[in-house]
């Protein structure tokens, strides 16, 4: 079997790049202004620099609403609110232990969840509820994790658990532990 180029190893471990090559597409590509505009603004895409700037994001937000531990703030991007009800649903159903703090992103049909620790940013939780959740977890600047769920319900019982696999004293202690001294 032959190496595969540096390029090429990176595109293999990203799930979500297209690797269909244009060949095997039947058919004319639409024309007019929207899809020009589309590969436009797709030309030049870089995916770590766009993983940058969403944990910045992340920072930024967490920073900017400041949440005291065990509490949760929400925050609304858009003038359409998710449900009042449904957020508070998301709220009980993920208390927050004393060693965390939290930001419900109301982005109006859908929530981001971020959770971080006593140091806010040092490490920190996503769980987006939408179409498919998803959670992303970051160390540092280092994105150490991804998963996606079946459904809101799981995800958020999933999350409880990954807030205590993360961001707990005993956690952090073992991941110290564990981690080469430099």
């Amino acid at each position: 079997m032959s190496e595969l180029k540096t390029e090429d190893a990176i595109v293999a471990r990203k799930w979500w790049v297209d690797t269909t090559r244009a060949e095997n597409i039947r058919g004319r590509r639409p024309g007019g202004p929207a899809g020009m505009r589309f590969y436009e603004v797709a030309r030049g895409f870089e995916q770590e620099k766009a993983r940058e700037r969403l944990t910045d994001n992340n920072l930024k937000v967490l920073l900017d609403a400041s949440p005291n531990l065990g509490e949760w703030k929400v925050i609304h991007f858009t003038e359409k609110h998710f449900p009042r009800r449904e957020l508070e649903r998301v709220k009980n159903m993920v208390l927050l232990p004393a060693y965390a703090r939290g930001v419900i992103v109301d982005c109006g049909r859908n929530v981001r969840l971020l959770v971080t620790g006593e140091r806010i940013g040092e490490r920190v939780l996503e769980l987006t509820l939408g179409e498919t959740p998803a959670f992303d977890a970051w160390i540092g600047d280092e994105w150490v994790a991804e998963r996606e769920f079946r459904g809101a319900n799981r995800a958020l019982r999933e999350f409880r658990r990954l807030i205590r696999e993360y961001l707990s004293p005993e956690a952090i202690a073992a991941y110290e532990a564990t981690r080469p001294k430099a």
